[in-house]
């Protein structure tokens, strides 16, 4: 606390003071923790820090931080307490506001509107084993804000990515665990897992390859199951004939609707998870164009792919079945994912996709899929 202490002196002591004047005419101390009338608060006197000074102090703070690194400051005004951090993230806009990942909580959370996050995913073959970065410069070597990782095993016939904020520990059973993602036999399916429910009532999986822990590891404060969010499915290619792959993606967000009857294009079988309060989003990958010049399958990725790849593709939403009158957008792509290097790639998304979901959609690409190609 007393580092804490020292660094606020330091950082935020003309806030401080300038706020004080502003309320009650009278200077606070910042290091001691006086308030107006002179007296001295005990040992926890951040924590009891005036609501409305506290709200504003950390208001300031959160409007000075733009980007990153300077968005450090933020999560440090999170650190100092539980109640420094629950007013913090009162203040703190989601990502479909600000435009900004400050928290670990905000990928989960949806995109921009307007501009997607540009992120690069790095791909380590030796250990199989990928990393998901922020962008924070146009240029696709930088290595950007780390977000998360995800290594691939197998399970049986099946093979799993298991994704985690801490890139050093990848285990169903770390409290950095944040979700996985798993395939069928031939690698063609697939299915989303969150770690944390995604709505109030939402149960978790049955199936016993979904569970996180052992019976004997279950914890009370730690979700023991892993919570369907999602199906991806990629096409079968019948007549084995060159060309891009086909694939379609199943994501649930919430919504107040009962949405969950929502049916894919030319009768796709992607299966639904089981919900009544989440509504469905149905992405299909946009069809690329022939060009006659070059010889070859083209989309337009607006500089940010350079590399010819059969797991190039972009998202776009279709319309919605069970809606009478639902219409999808099949121009605005919601995320779109490319090759840029021999082992580094672009992912960029923009609402309703958070980064946790657009990097397990990603995650579907890698992998040789015989029955598609």
């Amino acid at each position: 606390m007393s580092l804490r202490r020292s660094f606020f002196s330091r950082k935020f002591s003309k806030s401080f003071r300038e706020l004080s004047v502003e309320r009650s005419g009278r200077v606070r101390d910042a290091e001691d923790g006086a308030v107006g009338s002179g007296a001295a608060q005990p040992e926890g006197s951040w924590a009891g820090m005036l609501p409305e000074l506290l709200a504003e102090i950390i208001r300031r703070v959160e409007s000075s931080d733009g980007e990153w690194p300077l968005r450090q400051n933020v999560v440090a005004c999170a650190c100092v307490c539980k109640r420094w951090r629950q007013i913090t993230k009162e203040i703190v806009r989601p990502p479909s506001l600000s435009g900004i990942i400050t928290f670990p909580s905000c990928l989960k959370q949806p995109g921009p509107r307007e501009f997607p996050h540009q992120c690069l995913i790095k791909r380590n073959k030796k250990t199989s084993t990928f990393y998901l970065y922020l962008a924070l410069s146009p240029s696709f070597t930088d290595k950007g804000k780390f977000l998360l990782a995800a290594r691939r095993h197998r399970n049986g016939a099946h093979t799993e990515y298991i994704i985690s904020l801490d890139a050093d520990d990848l285990s169903q059973g770390s409290n950095a665990y944040v979700g996985k993602l798993s395939s069928d036999f031939l690698g063609t399916n697939f299915t989303i897992y969150d770690s944390q429910p995604p709505h109030n009532g939402a149960k978790p999986s049955s199936s016993r390859g979904s569970r996180r822990f052992a019976s004997k590891q279950i914890c009370p404060q730690v979700p023991a199951g892993n919570f369907e969010i999602g199906q991806v499915s990629y096409k079968f290619n019948l007549l084995k004939s060159r060309g891009p792959r086909r694939m379609v993606c199943s994501m649930k967000f919430p919504s107040q609707g009962e949405t969950a009857n929502a049916r894919s294009p030319d009768n796709s079988t992607v299966k639904k998870p089981e919900s009544s309060t989440s509504g469905y989003t149905v992405l299909r990958n946009k069809a690329p164009r022939w060009h006659e010049h070059l010889q070859c399958w083209c989309l337009n990725f607006h500089g940010r792919v350079t590399v010819a790849s059969v797991k190039n593709f972009q998202l776009v939403a279709i319309a919605d079945q069970s809606q009478p009158g639902g219409k999808g957008d099949e121009e605005t792509v919601l995320l779109q994912f490319g090759k840029v290097g021999e082992d580094i790639f672009t992912m960029d998304y923009r609402q309703p996709l958070s980064a946790f979901q657009a990097f397990a959609i990603c995650m579907t690409s890698f992998g040789t899929k015989l029955a598609c190609e």
